[in-house]
């Protein structure tokens, strides 16, 4: 019936079917223009995370500020009085950028030594490196050995310093941060009504084209600070970081990959076709159904507001891979069927082609939308999106392929069209049949010995990664990271929050203190305790001896420079006291952000060296945790770990849970599909086998050579057993339709291998090369990902053309008569 149906619209009124063709790829350029990217932070955040919210409560509590960090290296010292004045000019400049709120550096670190004064003195009078009649060596001596700010401000070297850029809060933007999380907060506790749920759906559309005006934004900013970072490079160098700078440098990176992607693939498909056709027209019409497909799928993204990530970048250069491989088997097919029948009608040979090429390819979109779907398993955001977005482009391209090809063919094609170069025999597919058919020991032994060492391989695989190595050394994210990293202290952020249980012995020791007067006292007054104070030391201490973990900064950081400065130890009166003469200036810098008297509890801030060889996160993270309790004799309940470092553990940790682990969906949905389209197990399984084999190998490639899995190249087994599949699906179907003419299975072998094997061999090696394109990338996982991925396919091409046909040798799958 839909034969019926396919051929008296699309075969017949092929020029009905490109005018409303034309007509969609119209719309689609039109809605094109809300085509949109994001690149922001909390687009790799594990929604639902419960550490997530955590951290948002401890940011809220102890102020979290949006800030840049430039690395400063002067040419001459720090002490030298042109350094200082043009870190003077330097400041200056930045602080009359309308986006900055201020500006901290060296030379505004308060000097507590550079005087003899009394304490109380020093600190309510403190000087800094800019003042003119301060001891330049002594204070940069000071800052040098101080427990607060070396490694923090100053490397250890003293070449090398830190400037924080604090921008001005952007009030609504944080308003519709809140009002966001609190309308997921409350659809994960399922309290929205359907009018709160249509509201969230409303604010969701206004929060992200508010949140492209703040990307906007954000991208001038950076702009106008490079824009002084270079008139002040003459004299030191300087490297730009921080969150708001990577994003946008993020930002350009997915806008490059996705024109260079598009356009190197396309290229190479110019190249391909023609080396396989040699003929303009052959050329064309192929080019024609990719390019209309990645129209109407980039139409469609703008017109439902799906954005682009770092993840999905590669959505292009795989729809035109994967239509081009569609596109090259119906042609193949087309062009055999005019060779064989060559008294045929142009629409009848369409017809024939369409109908015997419409169920391999259904099943071929089917498995490898099968594999994208598995992505929808993790919980980040960006990867769900970009399996949707994949089977959504994959259903775009064979309805595009279906539709637009034939009538293209109906159109510019005659009966007498001159056979091709890819209707010959092919050296390569001939060598590889008689192989497969000759060499059985050979095979089976390789097969053995790739799957023993997949085996080895894949037990070595983890998970762990440095977010500094995501990027190309020569990118400004890594220059800067991997300075801050190396010489200030290190990048990734790790909270350890103290929350101090009220005992008997602390509330009589506070009733002790004599404050002077009946009055009742702030709560600050008897909070400040030395037991309190020794359990932040002890903690702070232990964190610093870690390897792992950079500068450790906490309240015990101030205790210890005021002890240096009294020249003994501060018992809870002098804490107390110290605490309430400290200039709120001063306060708001160095204390509020690691005490909180209201809640009883302390914030010990460290920064991991992100860069470091043999960090492993979830091991470190495991070691403190368990450590502070058996070790430090704190229970459980009296602390907890929070920071960017936990949410990147979380988020590599649910990758590895839920892609290593849907893998045996994926294995088993496919391997349903191949049953329900062969109608024989013996042929279901021989179909996947060369395939999983192909995957788990790369797999095993990739722990062998010690590459920890990432976002991108977790995904690497599930997309590259779907879209390796397909090429199993050509074989058998063809090799069942041609051994009912047959009857000989070695013949049927050497006739599949120089019938669809060719189109096999080109597809396979378009996509092959085609991935080489994502080489290109500024993004490392990106450039893994298509370097593996091929490495696949091609794996998996030589599997599906010689222990593919071995195996249906051997096991007979169509019965073993054979006339």
């Amino acid at each position: 019936m839909f034969s019926v149906i396919y051929k008296k619209t699309v075969i017949e009124y092929p020029k009905t079917i490109l005018s409303l063709l034309i007509l969609l790829i119209s719309f689609s350029i039109y809605f094109s223009k809300n085509f949109s990217l994001d690149a922001s932070s909390d687009a790799l955040l594990l929604e639902g995370d419960k550490d997530l919210k955590y951290l948002r409560e401890v940011s809220a509590r102890y102020g979290s500020k949006e800030f840049l960090v430039l690395t400063y290296s002067p040419v001459s010292d720090f002490t030298d009085e042109e350094t200082i004045i043009n870190l003077q000019f330097l400041k200056s400049k930045l602080e009359k950028l309308s986006w900055v709120e201020n500006v901290v550096t060296i030379i505004d670190v308060p000097l507590l030594k550079s005087t003899d004064e009394p304490l109380m003195d020093r600190l309510k009078n403190y000087k800094t490196l800019s003042y003119p009649d301060v001891d330049k060596k002594r204070g940069f001596d000071e800052i040098l050995n101080s427990p607060i700010y070396k490694d923090y401000v100053i490397s250890e070297d003293g070449k090398t310093s830190g400037i924080v850029v604090y921008i001005k809060q952007d009030k609504k933007m944080n308003d519709y941060i809140k009002i966001k999380n609190d309308y997921f907060d409350r659809s994960l506790e399922k309290n929205l009504t359907k009018e709160d749920k249509k509201k969230y759906k409303l604010f969701l559309k206004e929060y992200e084209k508010y949140k492209d005006l703040y990307n906007q934004k954000n991208h001038q900013n950076i702009k106008e600070i490079r824009e002084v970072i270079n008139k002040y490079s003459e004299n030191a160098k300087i490297h730009l970081g921080g969150i708001p700078m990577i994003a946008d440098d993020m930002m350009s990176y997915i806008k490059n990959d996705i024109i260079v992607f598009g356009i190197g693939v396309f290229l190479f498909i110019v190249g391909t076709l023609w080396l396989i056709f040699r003929s303009i027209k052959w050329v064309i019409m192929p080019l024609l159904g990719c390019a209309a497909s990645v129209t109407i799928m980039v139409g469609l993204l703008g017109l439902i507001g799906w954005k682009v990530t770092v993840i999905s970048s590669n959505f292009i250069a795989l729809m035109l891979i994967l239509n081009m491989a569609m596109n090259i088997h119906v042609t193949v097919r087309f062009l055999q069927l005019k060779k064989e029948f060559n008294n045929l009608d142009n629409k009848e040979a369409i017809f024939e082609t369409c109908k015997k090429m419409f169920m391999p390819i259904l099943y071929t979109v089917l498995t490898t939308v099968c594999a994208f779907l598995s992505l929808i398993f993790s919980d980040i955001k960006p990867i769900i999106d970009f399996g949707w977005m994949m089977t959504l482009g994959l259903i775009v391209s064979i309805l595009v392929t279906f539709s637009l090809l034939p009538s293209l063919l109906n159109i510019f094609t005659s009966k007498d069209d001159v056979e091709v170069k890819d209707t010959e025999r092919s050296k390569i597919t001939t060598a590889l049949a008689n192989f497969s058919k000759k060499n059985t020991v050979a095979i089976f032994s390789l097969t053995i010995s790739i799957i023993i060492l997949s085996v080895f391989g894949i037990s070595k695989l983890e998970v762990e990664n440095s977010f500094i190595n995501y990027f190309d050394k020569k990118t400004e994210i890594y220059k800067g990271m991997k300075k801050i990293d190396n010489q200030l202290g290190g990048t990734t952020p790790l909270d350890i929050i103290i929350k101090f249980p009220v005992s008997k012995k602390e509330k009589k020791d506070d009733d002790e203190l004599d404050w002077g007067g009946d009055e009742k006292q702030d709560e600050t007054n008897y909070w400040f305790t030395r037991n309190k104070i020794d359990k932040i030391l002890k903690v702070h201490d232990y964190l610093d001896s870690l390897p792992e973990i950079g500068k450790v900064l906490s309240f015990g950081s101030i205790i210890r420079v005021a002890e240096d400065l009294n020249g003994k130890k501060l018992e809870s009166l002098e804490i107390a006291v110290l605490y309430s003469k400290i200039p709120n200036e001063l306060k708001k810098e160095v204390i509020s952000p690691y005490i909180s008297v209201k809640d009883n509890e302390a914030r010990i801030s460290v920064r991991i060296k992100d860069s470091l060889k043999d960090l492993r996160r979830n091991d470190l993270i495991n070691k403190i945790n368990n450590e502070l309790n058996k070790k430090l004799k704190l229970s459980t309940d009296e602390y907890r770990l929070a920071g960017v470092l936990i949410l990147f553990n979380n988020l590599l940790q649910s990758l590895f849970k839920s892609q290593i682990l849907t893998l045996g969906i994926v294995m088993l949905g496919i391997s349903a599909m191949f049953f329900i389209l062969f109608r024989n197990f013996t042929l279901s399984v021989i179909g996947v086998i060369p395939n999983f084999m192909a995957a788990f190998f790369i797999l095993g490639i990739i722990g062998i050579i010690g590459i920890p899995l990432d976002m991108m190249t977790i995904t690497i087994a599930a997309i590259t057993i779907g879209i390796a599949v397909d090429n199993s699906i050509h074989y058998i179907y063809r090799f069942k339709e041609e051994f009912k003419k047959i009857n000989n299975y070695k013949l049927t072998v050497d006739r599949c291998h120089n019938t669809v094997g060719i189109a096999i061999l080109n597809t396979s090696i378009t996509i092959v090369f085609g991935f080489s394109i994502l080489v290109l990338s500024n993004f490392i996982p990106t450039i893994y990902f298509g370097i593996f991925t091929g490495i696949a396919m091609l794996l998996a091409l030589i599997s599906v053309l010689t222990l593919l046909p071995k195996l249906i040798l051997i096991l007979k799958p169509f019965g073993k008569i054979e006339i």
